[in-house]
């Protein structure tokens, strides 16, 4: 059944706005008396006033000082809602006086000129305006002297390193500098800076490509990324870099001792020579120990005939993961992406002869002598190998 409307007359509506022009009563009070929905009398009592807009008789006095009043008051709580939405973090029980002052001469819009009345902010707080100025006229602490200094330094820490440090190897490096602090802190410091390093993307594609032959190489290395010395054990794997022109391909061979990218190479497709190429220089640059280990992925390229060939001219073992199983080469991948966060998703390439130069510097001038890695207790790889050589000399 069709549903029946209500109809008022042009004589009840005038009436009805009447009662709420004249009698300056609020609409829903009439409403209910009325029985009307108060929407309903509010849209006539809207088309009333466009339509009459000239008629209305001017406030007198008494009642402009009244609504004078009302916007001022309505404008005070709508800047104490403001600002109470930015104090939350201080209103919680127990919060020190000190850090609430601190919050209100964070809201300084100027020089000396303050986004809300310090009076007002004092007593939404519900602390002292004389206690706050005093506050203010007060010498630093030693501990607010050493927290800009912090600041100044965790700053300097995370531009140095091109925004890629997050507060772990903050705190690493502020300790290598001889500044002593918590990591928490400098957790903390670093929300307050607004200092956010690059994020990791969250997938990948691979690379491996089975060549649909059996093949009965071991896996000798079963997850175990660590060596007694240099030139023992190594990882290698192959991943592409974006470029305008077309896809670059990168190989590389990885030290387990040092974590440092010992050989590299880089062409447009990632054939066997690519990864042949890459292993030649790191044995050119690194003096191999005796049954070394190069550890890769089971693709095709690392389990051909002329890759095993280099490899026994090497007079190194082979051994590769399970297929598609890329925790079995954790240590190389765990390499690719940090290229990938750290440098390569935040550039653009027009060339591959752009990458090629970018890539050569991120391993040779950062990644190998400067980065700090967690794997060897926050040093660079460069400074692991200097110290396994300065032992084998005092031996």
């Amino acid at each position: 059944m069709a549903r029946k409307y209500r109809k008022f007359s042009p004589e009840f509506r005038d009436e009805a706005v009447r009662l709420v022009i004249d009698g300056s009563r609020p609409i829903a009070q009439v409403a209910r008396e009325l029985g009307v929905n108060e929407g309903t009398l509010g849209n006539w009592v809207n088309q009333h006033r466009k339509e009459h807009a000239g008629d209305e008789p001017p406030l007198s006095p008494h009642e402009r000082i009244q609504l004078a009043e009302a916007q001022r008051e309505l404008r005070e709580l709508g800047m104490e809602n403001e600002f109470l939405k930015k104090a939350a973090g201080v209103l919680r029980p127990r919060s020190p006086v000190a850090e609430k002052y601190e919050f209100i001469d964070s809201c300084r819009a100027g020089d000396a000129k303050y986004a809300y009345p310090v009076k007002k902010m004092c007593a939404w707080l519900s602390v002292s305006a004389s206690g706050f100025f005093d506050w203010r006229r007060r010498p630093d602490s030693a501990t607010a002297r050493r927290r800009q200094r912090l600041c100044a330094l965790i700053r300097e820490a995370f531009e140095s390193s091109d925004e890629t440090y997050g507060y772990r190897r903050i705190h690493a490096q502020l300790n290598r500098w001889g500044v002593p602090c918590g990591p928490e802190l400098v957790r903390g410091i670093m929300r307050e800076l607004g200092l956010q390093p690059c994020q990791p993307r969250p997938w990948r594609a691979g690379l491996t490509e089975q060549d649909g032959r059996a093949h009965h190489v071991p896996d000798l290395v079963a997850r175990d990324f660590t060596a007694a010395q240099p030139g023992q054990k190594f990882v290698g794997d192959i991943t592409y870099i974006p470029t305008w022109e077309g896809w670059l391909y990168l190989a590389t061979v990885i030290d387990c001792h040092t974590k440092m990218v010992v050989g590299y190479a880089m062409d447009d497709n990632y054939k066997t020579p690519l990864i042949v190429e890459a292993l030649t220089r790191a044995a050119d640059r690194t003096a191999l120990a005796s049954d070394a280990i190069f550890h890769s992925d089971r693709g095709s390229n690392s389990c051909s005939r002329e890759f095993a060939t280099i490899i026994a001219a090497l007079d190194m073992c082979q051994s590769v993961g399970r297929t598609g199983i890329c925790y079995d080469n954790a240590m190389a991948e765990s390499f690719f992406a940090a290229l990938k966060n750290e440098r390569v998703h935040r550039t653009a390439y027009p060339t591959r002869a752009h990458a090629r130069a970018d890539i050569a510097r991120y391993i040779e001038f950062w990644y190998n002598r400067n980065r700090l890695h967690s794997g060897l207790d926050y040093k660079s790889p460069q400074e692991v190998l200097n110290e396994w050589v300065e032992s084998q000399q005092a031996a």
